[in-house]
C-alpha cells in the first residue's frame, strides 16, 4: 500500500510499504477513506532534522473497517468509522474522567510502530475505544464535516469546553487557522455574546464572521493588544482561546485577559517556558488550562449536529489532494494558500 512519510523539513514522500496487519486482538485494520493535513504537521515540516528513516504522517481519518481483531466488539467488518486522532481504550480511569488523550493504554499515530493516517490503510490499536461507528448511511457531502470530528473541530470545541464558555461572555480567539475558526464556531454554539477573532487572512476571517465572530482584529503585538482592550472597554476578555502554539500568541492571550478570566490553549506549544507570575496570571486570578483534545469524550454529543446539518465544520477544508500529491497539501498550507488540505486516497 501507499503511505506518507516525512524525512526532514519540507521533505514529504509517498512510498510503497507492506499492508498493516493485526498485532494484538484489540487492533483493527481500517481502509482510509479520507484523511487530511493538520496544522500540527507543519511544525515538523518546518523544523524536523533530516533522517534516513521517514516518520509516518497523519492522524485524522475516516475509514471502513476491513479486519477487526478477535477482541474487538464495538465495530465490525464493513463499518464506516471516525477515527480519533489519538488511540485509547476508553475504559481506563483517565478515559472515564473524560481525558482520553491520557489513556494508560493509549498512544499516538506515527509513533511506537503505529503507522500514520495519510495512507491507504491503517492499523488502529485499541479499536473499541478509538473507532466510532457512524450509524447511518453517509452522503459524500458530509465526509469533510465528519472528518473534523477526528480532530480539528473538536479541538476548537475542547478549547471552549475547558474554558467553560457561557452565554453573555466575551471570548477572544487567537489564530485564524482551522482550529481557531473551529473555536469560534464552538464558542458561538455555547452562547458567547461577543467573539473577537485575531487573524489577518481575509478569506479565513470572513468564514470566522459567518461562524459567529463579531469583531476581527488583524493587528498583532502591542497594536493587537490595544485593539482588543479598546473593543472590551479596557476590561479584557472573559475567555481567551489560543489556537496557535507560539509564545507571542500566549503573551497576547494573557495580555487581553480580564481579571478572573480563563486562557484555554489548544495550539501545540512550540515553547517550554512562559510567564505565569504576578504580571501575567497570578495578579489577575487567572486560570490557564487546555491541552490535547480528548475528542472521544465529545464525538457522541456532536455527531448528531453534523449528521442533521446544524453545523458544517467541514468548511475549513478548501483544498483536496489525492495521496500521491499530499506534499502539495503541505506546501499550500505552509504558504497560506490553503487553510486545510483534505486527502482522498
Amino acid at each position: 500500500m501507499r503511505a506518507t512519510f516525512m524525512y526532514g523539513a519540507g521533505d514529504v514522500r509517498v512510498e510503497e510499504v507492506p499492508d498493516p496487519t493485526i498485532q494484538a486482538p484489540t487492533d483493527a485494520i481500517v481502509r482510509v477513506v479520507r484523511a487530511c493535513v493538520c496544522g500540527s504537521d507543519l511544525h515538523p515540516y518546518h523544523g524536523m532534522q533530516a533522517s534516513s528513516e521517514g516518520a509516518p504522517m497523519g492522524h485524522e481519518f475516516l475509514g471502513v473497517v476491513e479486519d477487526p481483531g478477535s477482541d474487538v466488539r464495538t465495530v465490525r467488518k464493513g463499518d464506516f468509522v471516525i477515527g480519533t486522532f489519538a488511540f485509547q481504550d476508553n475504559t481506563c480511569e483517565f478515559c472515564r474522567e473524560g481525558f482520553q488523550t491520557s489513556c494508560v493504554n493509549g498512544g499516538w499515530y506515527g509513533a511506537g510502530g503505529v503507522g500514520g493516517a495519510q495512507a491507504e490503510a491503517l492499523r488502529v490499536p485499541q479499536a473499541d475505544g478509538s473507532l466510532i461507528r457512524v450509524p447511518v448511511s453517509v452522503d459524500s457531502d458530509l465526509l469533510p464535516s465528519l472528518l473534523t470530528l477526528s480532530d480539528v473541530y473538536l479541538t476548537g470545541y475542547h478549547a471552549a469546553h475547558m474554558a467553560r464558555v457561557r452565554a453573555g461572555q466575551t471570548v477572544t480567539v487567537i489564530g485564524d487557522g482551522a482550529v481557531g475558526l473551529s473555536a469560534v464556531l464552538a464558542a458561538r454554539q455555547r452562547g458567547a455574546e461577543r467573539i473577537i477573532l485575531m487573524g489577518r487572512h481575509r478569506s479565513r476571517t470572513d468564514l470566522g464572521r459567518e461562524w459567529g465572530a463579531t469583531d476581527v482584529v488583524p493587528e498583532r503585538g502591542e497594536e493587537g493588544l490595544a485593539r482588543v482592550m479598546e473593543l472590551t472597554g479596557g476590561k479584557g476578555s472573559h475567555v481567551v482561546l489560543e489556537a496557535v502554539g507560539h509564545r507571542p500568541a500566549y503573551e497576547t492571550a494573557h495580555g487581553v485577559l480580564r481579571p478572573g478570566g480563563v486562557i484555554s490553549r489548544v495550539g501545540v506549544p512550540q515553547y517550554e517556558e512562559a510567564p505565569i507570575g504576578f504580571g501575567s496570571l497570578f495578579g489577575r486570578n487567572a486560570t490557564l488550562n487546555g491541552g490535547p483534545a480528548p475528542v472521544r469524550a465529545y464525538i457522541d454529543q456532536v455527531l448528531p449536529d453534523v449528521l442533521e446539518g446544524r453545523i458544517d465544520p467541514g468548511r475549513v477544508f478548501d483544498m483536496t489532494v489525492d495521496l500521491e500529491h499530499v506534499a502539495d497539501g503541505y506546501r499550500a498550507m505552509d504558504s497560506r494558500e490553503s487553510l486545510k488540505a483534505l486527502v482522498a486516497p
